[in-house]
């Protein structure tokens, strides 16, 4: 699997309190912001903090608050790796990119995302 970028996504029902915490703690500048979703650069990776907004998904047991992420050029390539090793995944098209999502043995939420929307929304935001 060709890894362009690793990051972190951390669901928080006190989004922007969530988001001022790391901004002014950490000190961790801001790569670009969309509604309800601020991306903070995270040492050369990103946090990202979204808004946990989807009602159907609080009423899981044991419901996720956060995902690690991994960037690539090709979300359906990289799905290969995963069926190569027999993991079950959930795949999207959205119009902010590809992404398959899936748990690792644990339970712990895991996503492979497109690369090439996220450069653009950094480089979006830097031209702002």
């Amino acid at each position: 699997m060709d890894i362009k970028k690793t990051g972190v996504i951390l669901y928080t029902e006190a989004y922007e309190a969530t988001v001022d915490f790391y901004k002014k703690v950490f000190d961790l500048p801001t790569l670009y912001v969309k509604e309800n979703l601020t991306c903070l650069d995270f040492n050369g990776s990103y946090l990202m903090i979204e808004l946990d907004d989807e009602e159907s998904l609080k009423q899981e047991e044991g419901r996720a608050k956060f995902c690690i992420r991994f960037n690539v050029d090709d979300v359906k390539a990289a799905c290969k790796q995963l069926d190569k090793h027999a993991v079950s995944y959930d795949y999207y098209e959205t119009d902010w990119g590809q992404l398959a999502k899936f748990r690792d043995p644990d339970g712990n939420f895991v996503g492979i995302r497109s690369a090439k929307e996220h450069e653009e929304d950094i480089n979006k935001s830097t031209k702002s």
